[in-house]
């Protein structure tokens, strides 16, 4: 046995080790009105295993993210394809070997690019349904938006739908008897109104 074996530590007295000095009683927060912040907040993050995906989300929250300026070589196809900060594979390198860009280790994939909504596509889906909306009857817009505010499950606007002249949303009624019953009783107002 050497003597470096034997040796246990080489700190004297009290070898407990203690937390950390300055404990933080809040956590830090980067400027809100920061163009760089937002830049930075905006980007998305797909491609990567749960792990790279809290890291990166770690660096935006407290302002450690560094985001390309230039194109960076990918590993794999050694092409200058990447536009991520921290990854090491282009997209089409990640998907061909289902590996995480970063870590390259074969977990599984959070969120692929396709997945990723831009604003630009989420004001597109907004304009068409509104223009779809139009399309309807005053009678079938208004139901199908009560149901949106109901939270209900509705069909999705398709602009085929609308070639067709009996298209319906269904009803706001369970069944034909209480519509019935709801039409019945707003013709007897109106006979009693027109009475009086």
């Amino acid at each position: 046995m050497s003597s470096y074996e034997k040796k246990g530590t080489s700190r004297k007295g009290n070898n407990r080790k203690t937390g950390q000095a300055h404990q933080n009683t809040t956590a830090w927060k980067p400027n809100k009105n920061s163009k760089k912040t937002r830049e930075i907040n905006a980007l998305p993050v797909y491609g990567l295993c749960q792990r790279c995906t809290d890291v990166i989300m770690w660096r935006k929250k407290y302002r450690k993210y560094k985001p390309l300026t230039a194109l960076k070589k990918c590993t794999g196809c050694q092409e200058k394809a990447i536009k991520e900060a921290y990854h090491v594979l282009c997209n089409n390198c990640a998907s061909d070997k289902k590996v995480c860009a970063k870590c390259l280790e074969s977990k599984e994939i959070i969120t692929n690019k396709e997945d990723i909504k831009t604003n630009e596509d989420e004001v597109r889906e907004q304009q068409e349904q509104e223009r779809l909306l139009k399309l309807m009857p005053l009678r079938q817009q208004r139901s199908y938006l009560r149901k949106l505010a109901r939270e209900e499950e509705v069909p999705h606007l398709n602009p085929e739908d609308f070639e067709e002249s009996d298209f319906d949303f269904g009803s706001d009624f369970d069944s034909e008897d209480e519509e019935e019953e709801q039409m019945d009783e707003l013709t007897e107002k109106t006979k009693t109104s027109l009475k009086v």
